[in-house]
């Protein structure tokens, strides 16, 4: 399904050429056409003769072809869909619990795409520059090895030097604050973390053992970690997000359905920390 899901943008780009050309076909030619055809009827037919026979042929003569009843008439449609969803907001569903505890599987977010600039829908080149991640962004991407998305936490921005010792991360050489939260129910340790202005949860396990890693962030790259820190596979394994990869910031959960039958479900509704 997700990579179904990659051809989405490009699909909706066609769809929306496709049906374009015939909206404007229609309105700029046909249009002007069955007008006229209609006023010369007006023209021959006197007031008085105006009966049902004539109303037939009136509406026949400005009735929509088939082309703009099953094409063109999706296109004002499809060019909001294709402008919100390309320069404002996409929605997105958790497929994994790499984010735990602060992501859960099935719940569908919005993520805010203008927040780090306009990019061309498909080919993903950046005509306007507005903003940057920030340190502690929920942040949506491809990462440089799967053309799929991916969500993980910004922890280090260009030219940061990252230090991950243990269960200790450390930025340019200070401490990151750390507050343990005691054990949830899944028997995974919980802490607090403060990444820049952002406070959240993360999740460990319990006595598992951990390598030191440092990173030397490169320009136009950041590093990114899932909050489940001991279950996700992030920039700890494969490396560095390029910049020209970042799609948006995860910004709110507005429905959350767990797998399978299950019925959609509003308690998790709220602002992404």
């Amino acid at each position: 399904m997700s990579e179904l899901l990659n051809y989405l943008p490009l699909f909706l780009v066609l769809a929306t050429l496709v049906t374009g050309v015939l909206w404007g076909h229609d309105r700029l030619r046909r249009r002007p056409q069955r007008l006229a055809a209609a006023a010369a009827l007006d023209e021959r037919t006197p007031v008085a003769a105006r009966g049902p026979a004539y109303e037939k042929a009136r509406a026949a003569l400005l009735a929509d072809p088939p082309t703009m009843e099953w094409g063109g008439s999706f296109f004002p449609l499809l060019a909001v869909v294709l402008v919100v969803r390309s320069f404002l907001f996409e929605p997105f569903v958790i497929p994994s619990g790499s984010m735990l505890p602060t992501l859960q599987i099935g719940d569908y977010i919005l993520v805010n795409k203008y927040r780090y600039g306009l990019r061309l829908p498909v080919l993903g080149t950046k005509v306007l520059s507005v903003g940057a991640p920030a340190r502690g962004d929920v942040m949506v991407f491809y990462p440089p090895h799967l053309d799929v998305y991916y969500i993980k936490r910004v922890v280090g921005l260009p030219g940061d030097f990252i230090r991950y010792d243990n269960r200790t991360l450390f930025i340019n050489g200070e401490r990151v604050p750390l507050e343990a939260q005691g054990m949830g129910t899944d028997g995974l340790e919980r802490f607090l973390e403060t990444l820049g202005p952002v406070t959240h949860e993360i999740q460990y396990e319990p006595s598992r053992g951990r390598n030191v890693q440092e990173w030397r962030v490169p320009a136009d790259a950041y590093l990114v970690f899932g909050d489940n820190r001991d279950r996700s596979a992030d920039s700890r394994s494969w490396g560095y997000v390029p910049e020209a990869n970042v799609i948006g910031q995860a910004v709110a959960i507005w429905m959350h359905k767990a797998p399978g039958l299950a019925l959609p479900r509003f308690f998790r509704n709220g602002i992404i920390e």
